[in-house]
């Protein structure tokens, strides 16, 4: 981006999306997120148009960009979300998918979809698709057998992007752990005798949708970007 420093990018994983981005907005908080994920009714846009519409702050991205998107007035009442624009629809590709946390727990629900050009079934495929984000809220049942999984739909978080024609995961996590992490780990092997060394954490446990920060610091990367601005 021109307004940034070289390799700055917004790249969350789908956890953080789900977890940190989409469950502050459903709980009203941290309204600065705008800047890089802005609300809008994506559905009333034709999707090429969408990037112009991005947050001020990844108004430079070329490959991705995200979107708060409401629940319909007629989604509210019962009935089935439109997804139809002035030029097109969007249609659903596959079954959806769980989202899991760091600890293997479900914490939202992914759906992908490829916009048609055209009227419904004889559309023309595009190259733009969508991956559509809702949180799931779990419940204790009343038999207290296990959990019910209600999906929260004030909000859902989509990520639209092009199909490049190269193989991507935006879901990037590293294969191997950080050496902080690797160092930890090491210590808690050795057994509790050993203590950590000066200047490492344990890292959080994430539990559902309990509140949590990326792997960045989010007020420090914010103040960052700001001073690029000026």
């Amino acid at each position: 981006m021109e307004d940034f420093a070289p390799g700055y990018r917004f790249y969350p994983t789908e956890e953080e999306l789900v977890s940190f981005y989409l469950h502050y907005k459903l709980q009203g908080q941290r309204l600065e997120m705008h800047q890089i994920i802005p609300v809008l009714c994506i559905y009333d846009i034709e999707p090429w148009h969408l990037p112009k519409f991005s947050g001020k702050l990844c108004q430079g991205d070329t490959e991705q960009w995200f979107f708060f998107v409401p629940r319909q007035e007629r989604e509210a009442r019962g009935g089935r979300p439109t997804r139809t624009t002035s030029l097109g629809y969007w249609k659903a590709t596959g079954s959806p998918g769980y989202v899991y946390s760091s600890d293997n727990k479900v914490i939202g629900v992914k759906k992908t979809m490829v916009f048609y050009t055209g009227k419904a079934p004889a559309g023309r495929k595009t190259k733009w698709k969508m991956n559509e984000y809702r949180a799931i809220e779990v419940q204790a049942s009343d038999q207290l057998v296990g959990n019910i999984h209600t999906l929260r739909g004030e909000f859902t978080l989509c990520r639209v992007y092009i199909v490049s024609g190269s193989s991507r995961a935006f879901d990037r996590r590293p294969l191997e752990p950080p050496p902080a992490m690797a160092a930890i780990e090491d210590t808690q092997k050795a057994g509790p005798s050993s203590e950590p060394t000066q200047g490492q954490e344990t890292p959080p446990t994430i539990t559902g949708l309990q509140q949590q920060q990326p792997i960045w610091d989010w007020e420090e990367m914010i103040s960052l970007m700001e001073a690029a601005t000026r």
